[in-house]
């Protein structure tokens, strides 16, 4: 691909080399380093003057050293003349701050939706947003992709004969409607409140699954609490079995350890959307791979093509 310029910055280089080795092109280094004070810097190792600029960068822990390691990138594509800039966001941390729920909340997912205009971003290329709304916040192009055809073909492998998919939520049932119609499964969800960042309570579970086959999706696990409460509510319903799928899989303080040592549990499966350190993984985990999706809807939008199409 002619006049394309592809960077990383620091929080998933992995994922980077793949999409590259998929679109044909080099990935160009970054130097990034750190004054006495603190202070980052950055600087993109290859000509940008007139180039279709794109950086992929996830937002994941340390999340503001790699936010603010974006935010140079973007500013230094633009001082370099960059005739389009685009970010590939495989996860929007700050996407889970998506609303005023308390007095005096601050609302971070449209507060980063601008730090991203202002510095220079001309468009957005992300994956599986915490919720719809999230679209809505940034006032440049977003191409939001998600990794429901990953899964889906990963499980259509197995015989699917009384599965029913089961969102951990209601705010999650449209997506897990969406899966369950590509797997040809019936559709269920919790009934969840939520109390704090790890306290969740599932009240009920609303649909047909008392002696069935489960596949529990999510848009990410965390800790994992609240699968881990779905997942009581399930097995006192005598399912069968129960995978856990994902497209984000943080696994924070453990919950891999955790999630995998659940009765009843035998898969667990996520994207790469997300770094997972190797001393993190457990055998019941599969890691899917959303670079050959990032790489086409790359190509299709530096060609002018239609990237919906991708969904058809």
């Amino acid at each position: 691909m002619r006049d394309i310029a592809v960077f990383s910055g620091s929080a998933h280089p992995e994922l980077a080399a793949e999409i590259c080795a998929h679109l044909g092109v080099p990935l160009h280094p970054v130097r990034v380093s750190r004054f006495a004070n603190d202070c980052l810097e950055v600087q993109l190792g290859a000509n940008c003057r007139e180039r279709d600029v794109y950086l992929v960068q996830p937002l994941v822990p340390p999340v503001q050293e790699h936010l603010v390691e974006l935010l140079l990138m973007l500013d230094a594509a633009r001082g370099a003349s960059a005739a389009r800039i685009t970010v590939v966001l495989p996860h929007y941390a700050y996407a889970r701050s998506d609303k005023k729920d308390a007095p005096r909340i601050s609302i971070g997912g449209r507060l980063v939706a601008d730090l991203l205009k202002t510095a220079g971003a001309d468009r957005v290329l992300a994956l599986t947003l915490h919720s719809p709304q999230v679209h809505g916040f940034f006032s440049m192009p977003v191409d939001h992709l998600h990794a429901l055809r990953e899964l889906a073909t990963h499980f259509s492998q197995y015989d699917l004969t009384d599965t029913v998919v089961v969102s951990p939520d209601l705010g999650n049932a449209k997506e897990a409607a969406a899966f369950a119609r590509l797997l040809g499964t019936p559709v269920a969800a919790g009934a969840k409140q939520r109390y704090s960042d790890d306290r969740v309570q599932i009240s009920a579970v609303i649909g047909d699954v008392a002696g069935k086959h489960v596949i529990v999706l999510d848009d990410e696990i965390a800790k994992g609490s609240t699968v881990i409460e779905l997942m009581e509510h399930l097995r006192g319903l005598d399912v069968q079995s129960i995978r856990l799928a994902c497209t984000h899989g943080l696994f924070s303080s453990g919950a891999l350890d955790r999630l995998s040592g659940q009765p009843g549990v035998l898969e667990i499966v996520c994207t790469n959307s997300v770094p997972i350190a190797a001393d993190k993984r457990v055998p019941k985990l599969k890691v899917l791979s959303v670079a050959p999706a990032l790489a086409e809807a790359m190509r299709r939008i530096h060609n002018g093509e239609s990237v919906s199409a991708l969904f058809a």
